[in-house]
């Protein structure tokens, strides 16, 4: 495959990552789709790390976009902009890092919700895993069903940002061979 088509076929890839990312960040902020959680600031401390919308949305978007016109210059672009390619993909790998660990720190640690009469991270300190263990998710009174939310949103922003990394990595090796081997197009007779 020609480093520039795969360059186009990893850019819309990302696309829909970067909007997954963005919506999942958002959507945590409000908690059983309600304002005043926010508003009280009574949310889980890792929503505030913004990983979704800074990590897995901006940094990978920027790359995206250069990575996607990289991919349209003709075949392969020039070895100068698959050469930019690279870096810019750097900024996504790291990007789609920082979204994904947050998001395991935000998976680890578990919802900030209610307990009894107390606010508080119910599950952060604790040695057995809440994860796999859905009798513990009880004692979160409020929000409702925190515990599924916050599972689904941060389990998503972890999945969309692994496969963000994986397609920015790609796009630096892609970038090595189109920046050391040119243009894949048909060669200039001198």
């Amino acid at each position: 495959m020609c480093t520039g088509k795969c360059s186009r076929f990893i850019a819309i890839g990302l696309y829909p990552l970067v909007v997954i990312s963005i919506i999942c960040n958002i959507v945590l902020f409000f908690p059983a789709g309600d304002t005043k959680y926010v508003s009280d600031g009574k949310i889980t401390e890792e929503v505030k790390y913004m990983g979704g919308v800074i990590g897995g949305g901006i940094m990978v978007l920027l790359p995206a976009l250069y990575i996607h016109l990289t991919g349209t210059q003709g075949c392969c672009g020039n070895r100068c902009g698959m050469f930019l390619s690279i870096a810019f993909a750097a900024v996504g790998v790291a990007g789609g890092l920082y979204s994904f660990i947050v998001a395991v720190l935000g998976l680890k640690n578990g919802p900030y919700c209610k307990v009894l009469l107390a606010w508080t991270t119910p599950f952060k300190d604790s040695e057995e895993g809440y994860l796999s263990d859905s009798s513990k998710w009880f004692i979160c009174t409020e929000p409702s069903d925190i515990v599924q939310f916050h599972i689904g949103l941060f389990s998503t922003l972890l999945a969309t940002s692994s496969l963000q990394v994986i397609l920015c990595a790609s796009q630096m090796i892609n970038g090595l061979f189109g920046c050391l081997c040119g243009t894949c197009g048909k060669k200039d007779v001198i």
